[in-house]
């Protein structure tokens, strides 16, 4: 059995990363694909392109909806598909503030549907085996958490660096990192802000912004998301009896290929992995009513109501 599934968006993201991961995938099927361009959306070899994402919602073949648009889209096209009464699978952020992640699950809650946020990086084999160690306390009481997400990419005419888009680095990269400090730190309960530096472009989105700040009263954590600075992802995490760390491989975006966590010394050898895949895989199996993993609703509004924090301080 699998589950089919139809996309709204047909850019970088949906046709390098999910077309390929569904085609591959167990428990999925690529039934259909709308975006602007009819072409682009044939491109990732759907059973059937539609001329819109109106047409698409209305075909009661469709069982789940991935959705790719701007940020700034997100908001509508998940509640047009939770009305339509398909799960949803949203690239992340899923919404431009808290306000908007609330009301979607609240909507998904009242039409009896799935809504997931597509933070991809959280199913690698790697991150959930950083997560299981934590949990553990192999490492002891956490203590810190560092990351960094940093890249110079020319994104001219990008929505990226269009502010009513949702753009900016906080909102691209650095939710990568607060939703690891709330899988590492239990939810993120509380978060205290001790400090937030930010470099605006010259359309008013930030370039950079660098957060420090104080979750659950114990633990230090900081964050760097750029789009203006050398490439690089790092995430460590310190505790009171050892420190783990992605070792080879990129932090937050590791994607078909071999990659290490270091855990006290030690290092940990994980094959390559698409973990677009493992999403994909999992979502359907939950939709089908069968066991799998998924990003929870409260750690996506959590993540929401943090971003809003940094944003306004």
């Amino acid at each position: 059995m699998t589950v089919r599934w139809g996309f709204l968006g047909a850019g970088f993201v949906a046709s390098k990363g999910m077309a390929p991961a569904v085609h591959d995938a167990q428990h999925a099927t690529l039934f259909g694909v709308a975006s602007r361009d009819a072409a682009r959306s044939a491109q990732l070899e759907p059973e059937n392109v539609y001329g819109s994402y109106d047409e698409l919602l209305a075909d009661p073949r469709v069982q789940a909806v991935y959705i790719s648009l701007a940020n700034s889209q997100h908001s509508e096209w998940v509640e047009s598909s939770l009305h339509a009464g398909k799960h949803v699978l949203c690239e992340k952020p899923l919404g431009l503030n808290a306000q908007e992640v609330r009301s979607m699950f609240a909507t998904a809650s009242e039409c009896g549907v799935m809504l997931v946020e597509a933070v991809w990086a959280q199913w690698h084999p790697r991150f959930q085996r950083l997560v299981d160690v934590v949990s553990s306390g192999a490492i002891g009481d956490v203590e810190a958490v560092t990351s960094r997400f940093t890249f110079m990419s020319d994104m001219t005419n990008n929505y990226r660096l269009n502010p009513q888009m949702g753009g900016g680095a906080l909102l691209d990269v650095g939710c990568y990192q607060v939703h690891a400090w709330a899988a590492l730190t239990g939810g993120a309960a509380k978060c205290a802000l001790g400090g937030v530096h930010r470099e605006l472009g010259e359309t008013g989105i930030d370039l950079t912004t660098e957060v420090a700040a104080v979750v659950n009263g114990t633990t230090a954590v900081r964050a760097t998301s750029s789009f203006a600075l050398a490439a690089s992802q790092e995430l460590e995490v310190r505790g009171s009896l050892g420190r783990a760390q992605m070792g080879e491989g990129e932090a937050f975006s590791s994607w078909n290929e071999a990659t290490t966590l270091v855990l006290n010394g030690e290092v940990e050898h994980f094959a390559p992995v698409n973990a677009f895949e493992v999403m994909v895989n999992n979502v359907s199996q939950l939709i089908m009513g069968e066991s799998g993993w998924c990003v929870s609703p409260e750690q996506s509004v959590r993540v929401a109501e943090i971003l809003d924090e940094i944003q306004s301080f």
